[in-house]
């Protein structure tokens, strides 16, 4: 009883863990479209996209390391 339980919160955690990736990755084109666009980009605009970089690939190394799979 107990391992189904815990395979059922693994699978919600990596559901959610999935969601959270997709969320950072358009996050992080969006920033990216912005800055190409921009005729003269801002410093903080510049640290902004890396740092939505830098979120979306710790999710992707998490996702990863976790072997989260998306279920289609």
């Amino acid at each position: 009883m107990f391992f189904r339980r815990k395979k059922r919160l693994r699978h919600e955690y990596d559901a959610a863990l999935i969601q959270q990736l997709e969320y950072f990755k358009q996050n992080w084109m969006n920033q990216k479209t912005l800055l190409e666009r921009s005729v003269d980009p801002s410093e903080e605009a510049k640290a902004t996209l890396k740092i939505a970089e830098l979120k979306y690939f710790y999710m992707f190394r998490e996702a990863k390391q976790r072997q989260a799979k998306v279920k289609r």
